[in-house]
C-alpha cells in the first residue's frame, strides 16, 4: 500500500505541471486570436470641415455611420500620391459598399480648387460618391494633419511644404481610429498606402508590385462593416 501510495503522488507531481502547461498554451492560443480578430483603438477622429470636389461642406460628422479611410495628397503630386489612389482605387472596388467611404485632404489647395479636384477625381475613375477630395485653408489643413499624427510638411518651408507622408488613417462608424496588432501584438497605428519590392513590406518602392497593407486593409475594413 505506500509504495502505490508514492507511486500516486509521484503520477500527480508530473500530471500538475503539465496540466498548467497546457493552459499557458491555451492562454497564449486565445490571446493570439484576441489580437488576430480585435483591431485597436488609436484615438477619436479629430474634428474637420473641408470643402469636397463637388464644393460640398464634408465634416467628420457627415461621416459617423460609415467606415472610412483619410489619407493626405496633392493632384499633380509625381511620386508616391498616384501610387496610393491606385491602391484606395483598388481598395474602394473590393468593398463596394455604401457604408464605406474615403478622405483625401490635398495639401496643395492653393492647386487643388474643387474644380481641379473634380477632374483628378473623374481622371482616376472615382465611383464612390462617398470618396470625398478636400480642400481649405492651408494652415487648418497642417493643424489637422498634426491632431491625425500624420506627417505633412511645413507650409512655409519651400522644400518640405509638398511633402507628406504615405500612411493611411482607419475610421470605424462611430468615429474612431483603428487598426491591427503586428505580429508582435503591438498597434500598428496607421497603414501604409504605398508599393513594395518585397512581400513583407519592408522596403518601399514606387514601381514595387507587392502593396501588403492594402491586403489587410481591405480585411480591417470588412471587420469594422460587419
Amino acid at each position: 500500500m505506500p509504495k502505490n501510495k508514492k507511486t500516486s503522488n509521484s503520477k500527480s507531481k508530473v500530471v500538475v505541471p503539465i496540466v498548467i502547461i497546457a493552459m499557458l498554451f491555451v492562454g497564449i492560443g486565445i490571446g493570439m486570436g484576441y489580437f488576430k480578430k480585435n483591431l485597436y483603438t488609436v484615438m477619436k477622429v479629430p474634428d474637420f470641415k473641408l470643402t469636397d470636389q463637388n464644393n460640398k461642406t464634408i465634416t467628420n460628422k457627415d461621416m459617423l455611420g460609415k467606415v472610412y479611410l483619410v489619407e493626405y495628397f496633392f493632384s499633380r503630386c509625381p511620386t508616391i500620391c498616384p501610387v496610393m489612389n491606385t491602391n484606395m482605387r483598388a481598395i474602394e472596388e473590393e468593398i463596394n459598399n455604401p457604408g464605406f467611404g474615403i478622405i483625401s485632404i490635398s495639401i496643395d489647395p492653393e492647386n487643388d480648387t474643387p474644380e481641379k479636384l473634380k477632374e483628378h477625381a473623374d481622371r482616376i475613375g472615382v465611383k464612390s460618391p462617398n470618396w470625398h477630395f478636400l480642400t481649405g485653408d492651408r494652415d487648418y489643413i497642417g493643424k489637422l494633419a498634426d491632431q491625425f499624427n500624420i506627417y505633412v510638411g511645413d507650409k512655409e518651408d519651400e522644400g518640405e511644404n509638398l511633402n507628406h507622408s504615405g500612411m493611411i488613417a482607419l475610421v470605424d462608424k462611430d468615429g474612431n481610429i483603428r487598426c491591427r496588432y503586428n505580429k508582435d501584438n503591438m498597434p500598428i497605428l496607421y497603414y501604409s498606402g504605398l508599393n513594395y519590392e518585397d512581400p513583407e513590406g519592408k522596403t518601399p518602392k514606387l514601381t514595387g508590385k507587392y502593396h501588403p497593407d492594402r491586403e489587410i486593409l481591405i480585411e480591417d475594413i470588412k471587420k469594422l462593416l460587419k
